[in-house]
């Protein structure tokens, strides 16, 4: 199989490692296959390539669709290095308010799948980075929502003192307040 697939301390949201096949070349590997990815109950159908170009020190995030437009999400990291990070924000869940961080670059090539229900940001470590991330559903301007990146109460340990962040991140509700239709179960 081209992929190992391992939960994280918050099961639904996955660290995939590909398998890479490296020679004097360069290396190749596969990002996705719908077979192993239905196998692990994750995503087959992905309807929106997005690709983020950023500089070091650039946080985006924390962001989410709202129902009936959450998108699922597998992100990975063509050039550079990110913080990516991904927050429960499901109403009655166990793990509410609770983040999981992953490294993911062009050189570990790892991918983080964070579901419905999450927020999603990151910040670069490197000079750059671009990022890739697959959707599970269209933007849909009137149900994208942010998070504040900096609430306290999730404590989120991100590896940078002072990012630079858009104003609409700047101005983003902590979780307590934010507009959210995730239910648990």
């Amino acid at each position: 199989m081209p992929f190992a697939f391992e939960p994280t301390e918050i099961p639904e949201v996955v660290l995939i490692k590909p398998r890479t096949f490296v020679d004097a070349r360069g290396y190749f590997m596969e990002m996705y296959k719908s077979s192993d990815f239905a196998a692990h109950r994750l995503p087959t159908s992905f309807v929106q390539i997005n690709l983020s170009h950023s500089k070091q020190g650039v946080l985006r995030g924390l962001h989410y669709q709202k129902h009936p437009a959450a998108q699922g999400k597998l992100v990975a990291v063509v050039r550079g290095a990110i913080f990516d990070v991904g927050v429960d924000i499901r109403q009655g869940s166990p793990t509410f308010g609770r983040w999981v961080g992953r490294m993911l670059s062009d050189e570990n090539h790892h991918m983080l799948y964070i579901p419905p229900g999450f927020a999603h940001g990151f910040c670069v470590v490197s000079e750059v980075a671009d990022v890739v991330y697959q959707v599970t559903h269209e933007f849909a301007p009137a149900l994208d929502r942010a998070i504040l990146w900096c609430d306290p109460d999730l404590d989120i340990a991100w590896p940078v003192e002072a990012p630079r962040i858009s104003a609409k991140d700047a101005a983003a509700p902590r979780l307590r307040e934010a507009d959210n239709n995730f239910v648990y179960g």
